[in-house]
């Protein structure tokens, strides 16, 4: 019987040092898809990576067999040993991990909550492991209806009012620190969607940015004619450095773009103005040692906490409101969940008992010498009923599917039958059941 398995980190279980370790950007995560999924332990797999979180969802006959796998693929690719990695991840099976996709699509599980964008990026990473061949029946439905859940939030509740984002708190922490922006100039690194989140929030507040992009130039030069701003090149980056009032770094490098040397010789040039830098990548796009220079103040993914903390009050209303739609869509989920094994356990329930029965029967067949072989069918017909009629209550119980606790259901009935075994003993104890010989009847006696 498969199982769905959601194994991941977020911003509430490891800091950004370790998330940027275990990131998926997009071709990396395609290999990674393409490697589990050639293996024999898992069946299908999908993986969300974000600046708050790197998640892989699977699908296996043997859950424990495909988190082992995983936990070692991830932990490969961070350089790290499975045991040191194993306190941050968190493992969820069947509802529970569909339940937490749901509310990672709804943006209950953001930093910050209902935030606009990661709706989008788990689209995307479904869309990713379609391309990558490594989805199938059971991810194809639970993705489509995560989808499907947080487009309902967002429609039914005003979660997302403000229009927050990572990108928009950003701003909010610069204007923190420096006061009015109207005057500061700016400078993006990227031309992803936070780098137009970033442009559109420091847009509104008079605020005009130079985009440095290589990869996607013309992405970036799309960005600067729509918010006034302009375009250059990675290799001027050093230029607008010593100009800048203001760095939001938001590429997918998987390596740092400004390292500690480089902004050390920067600094040096500005004759001590200031430089704030906001690191919104994961991977970081700016080295950790360039907190440590003078006139540098550095604020990572991890640092923006504090301005979430004031907003969170704003959405906690809405936000119970999406949580009970989420409760609504996953007992949809955990209904067709249990409905996918439903036949095949009522089946090999029944199997199992007839197995029993004709087991018993068989082992006590010497023993009724005295038996004719009407009695015998006889006694294997009852055996059989009795089986049949200690098992018709597991069985109506197991057919209910009005409560979404199905596949609980058949999990423990599986469980407690040991219809997973390859050879389920015929009797508790594996003995042989002891049985008396049948009396002779009535009639055969006045013979």
């Amino acid at each position: 019987m498969s199982e769905v398995l959601a194994l991941g980190v977020s911003h509430k279980t490891a800091p950004v040092e370790l998330r940027e370790r275990l990131a998926l950007p997009a071709g990396p995560s395609e290999a990674f898809l393409g490697d589990i999924v050639a293996g024999a332990d898992v069946d299908e797999a999908v993986a969300i990576s974000t600046c708050n979180r790197t998640e892989v969802y699977l699908v296996a006959a043997d859950p424990v067999a495909a988190e082992t796998a995983a936990l070692g693929m991830l932990a490969r690719r961070g350089g790290i040993r499975p045991t040191e990695l194993a306190p941050s991840i968190y493992a969820l099976r069947n509802c529970d991990a569909a339940r937490h996709l749901y509310r990672v699509s709804s943006g209950l599980e953001s930093m910050i909550v209902g935030e606009t964008e990661v709706l989008g990026q788990v689209k995307r990473a479904y869309e990713g492991a379609l391309a990558a061949g490594s989805t199938g029946p059971l991810l194809n439905r639970l993705f489509h209806a995560a989808i499907a859940t947080g487009k309902r939030v967002r429609t039914e509740t005003a979660i997302g009012e403000r229009h927050l984002s990572i990108s928009s708190v950003a701003v909010a922490l610069a204007r923190d620190v420096l006061g009015d922006l109207a005057d500061r100039h700016v400078v993006v690194l990227g031309a992803g969607e936070t780098s137009e989140l970033a442009a559109r929030a420091l847009a509104e507040r008079g605020v005009t940015t130079i985009f440095v992009a290589n990869r996607r130039r013309d992405r970036a030069l799309a960005l600067a004619s729509r918010f006034g701003g302009e375009a250059v090149r990675l290799e001027h980056l050093p230029d607008e450095l010593e100009r800048a009032d203001i760095v939001v770094a938001a590429t997918s490098s998987p390596h740092p773009i400004v390292t500690a040397e480089e902004l050390a010789l920067v600094m040096r040039r500005r004759a001590g103005r200031p430089l704030l830098l906001i690191d919104l990548a994961v991977p970081r796009d700016v080295e950790a040692e360039c907190r440590g220079l003078p006139g540098v103040t550095l604020r990572d993914i991890d640092d923006l906490e504090a301005v979430v903390r004031r907003n969170r009050s704003v959405r906690e209303a809405e936000a119970e409101h999406a949580v009970e739609i989420v409760e609504e869509e996953i007992q949809v989920f955990a209904g067709w969940l249990g409905s996918l094994d439903v036949l095949p356990t009522v089946s090999a329930l029944q199997a199992h008992g007839r197995a029993i029965a004709e087991g018993v029967v068989e082992e006590n067949a010497g023993r009724w010498e005295s038996a004719s072989p009407r009695d015998r069918d006889r006694a294997a017909a009852m055996a059989r009923a009795v089986a049949t009629r200690l098992l018709h209550d597991p069985t109506l119980h197991l057919k209910r599917r009005d409560d979404g606790r199905a596949h609980g259901r058949i999990e423990l009935l599986r469980e407690l039958f040991g219809l997973d075994d390859e050879a389920a003993p015929a009797t508790a104890e594996g003995e042989p059941a002891e049985v008396h010989p049948l009396p002779r009847r009535a009639e055969s006696r006045g013979r």
